[in-house]
């Protein structure tokens, strides 16, 4: 089994999970936002790098000290990684059990690869965008049916300190009163970690930052 990966980042600290993680990304998204922060998780050239689940094992095991002192470990993020939920379970079969293991992902993915990695994920950092279904699929070109869905898995499932919903203002796409209306939503399904910023688009990039 082998998954294609655009980076991997170690010493993160305080921004993937807990203590000190490794971030690592895959390639591939179902979505196509306008301002996308790792266009390259695009890219058809073939330009990434293909890893088994024992290498990747191997090489992050380099911070296995920083994991087990900070109570730190990996988190996968992308692109989709749910996209490679299959690859996220036989890693996780043969990582040590102390590592937290997170996941970053939009949830815009069939109900199966979510339910592939609930067993081996302590921490969920959801990248919602909006949950008014015009605004998110004028921005991703997408729908957002399969994330309601996720969402009410994770819910039904998942104790919600272990959940933490990403809700950005994208200008020229979405203001505070739609944050509001999508949190509210977001409230009443049971969930009450929010990470609040905004993207600061940099001119004449497709870019973004958190503010």
């Amino acid at each position: 089994m082998t998954a294609p990966l655009i980076g991997i980042e170690r010493h993160r600290i305080s921004t993937d999970g807990r203590g000190v993680t490794t971030l690592v990304a895959f390639h591939g998204c179902p979505l196509h936002c306008k301002y996308c922060l790792n266009p390259q998780c695009h890219d058809a050239t073939g330009n990434c790098r293909v890893i088994t689940p024992q290498r990747l094992l191997e090489e992050v095991s380099v911070d296995n000290l920083y994991f087990i002192a900070t109570g730190g470990g990996v988190t996968f993020g992308g692109g989709e990684p749910l996209l490679r939920s299959y690859f996220i379970h036989e890693f996780c079969s043969i990582a040590p059990q102390e590592w937290n293991i997170s996941v970053e992902t939009s949830l815009n993915v069939n109900r199966q690869h979510l339910e592939e990695i609930m067993p081996h994920t302590d921490h969920y950092f959801v990248d919602i965008k909006d949950m008014n279904p015009h605004i998110y699929k004028n921005y991703t070109a997408s729908n957002n049916e399969k994330v309601n869905d996720n969402l009410r898995l994770l819910a039904a499932n998942v104790p919600p300190e272990h959940i933490t919903i990403r809700l950005p203002i994208i200008p020229g796409f979405n203001n505070e009163k739609n944050r509001k209306a999508s949190m509210e939503i977001l409230r009443k399904m049971g969930f009450v970690n929010f990470d609040l910023f905004k993207y600061i688009i940099r001119k004449n990039e497709n870019a973004q930052d958190n503010e």
